[in-house]
């Protein structure tokens, strides 16, 4: 229980720092918005090509790995049609905006529990490896967090309710660290099989919802220079 609540303390805090960040950031302002989700966008691609797929591919053959990402796409592909019918969303842009940030918090639940597998099995290997596993996670769950939060309040939902489910995305890693830490030697094809599914969902969310949403909003060369810095950003972190 100790292992699993480090890894729950570690997914939380950054998300829900994120999540605060995007309660005080001007919601009226579509250059800023489209900055933090070009931002987004750009560090969840460098996290997919330099961590994730790279991982995947050392535990499962490249053919595997391409059939679980494309596993993943589907699964969010899914999901759109889902909260389409399910909260009767027109195409106007704050209701666009309230799916993309819900989309978002699925893809990034989904990023976020084989992060926690994988510190549960760094903490039973060694104390060390986990917390250093943790703060990596915590880096990259805090621009997760803020591009959570302020779609889903720009369009429509109020402070509290995206926090939470800002909060929600990033239980998921203290539930991944849980079964890392209860499994032990976990099959590390089934860690292979998550890191692939979570690429694959991650870049439905970057193609279909990031990228998009934040040129409609504002397009000039400052968000493709905040994409430029999302990568650059995001392979610092894999230096960690």
């Amino acid at each position: 229980m100790k292992d699993t609540f480090i890894g729950l303390v570690f997914g939380l805090t950054g998300t829900t720092i994120g999540g605060i960040a995007g309660v005080f950031l001007d919601k009226n302002s579509n250059k800023l918005l489209s900055f933090v989700l070009e931002f987004a966008a750009g560090f969840m691609v460098a996290i997919i090509c330099f961590d994730l797929i790279p991982e995947a591919i050392k535990i499962i053959n490249i053919s595997s790995c391409i059939l679980y990402i494309f596993s993943g796409v589907i699964l969010m592909i899914v999901c759109n049609s889902l909260m389409d019918n399910f909260f009767n969303l027109s195409q106007t842009s704050n209701n666009t905006l309230l799916k993309a940030g819900l989309i978002i918090s699925v893809g990034l639940g989904l990023h976020n529990f084989p992060e926690g597998l994988a510190i549960g099995a760094g903490l039973r290997h060694s104390t060390g490896l986990g917390i250093t596993l943790g703060i990596a996670c915590f880096l990259h769950d805090i621009p997760e967090g803020l591009a959570v939060s302020l779609p889903l309040q720009v369009g429509g939902m109020t402070k509290l309710k995206s926090l939470i489910i800002v909060i929600l995305s990033g239980i998921a890693t203290g539930i991944g660290a849980f079964f890392g830490v209860l499994i032990g030697n976990i099959s590390e094809e089934f860690i292979g099989f998550s890191l692939a599914f979570a690429a694959g969902a991650m870049l439905y969310i970057i193609s279909c919802e990031l990228i998009p949403q934040s040129n409609k909003l504002y397009s000039s060369r400052l968000t493709t220079f905040a994409n430029i810095l999302g990568v650059i950003f995001g392979i610092m972190i894999q230096s960690i």
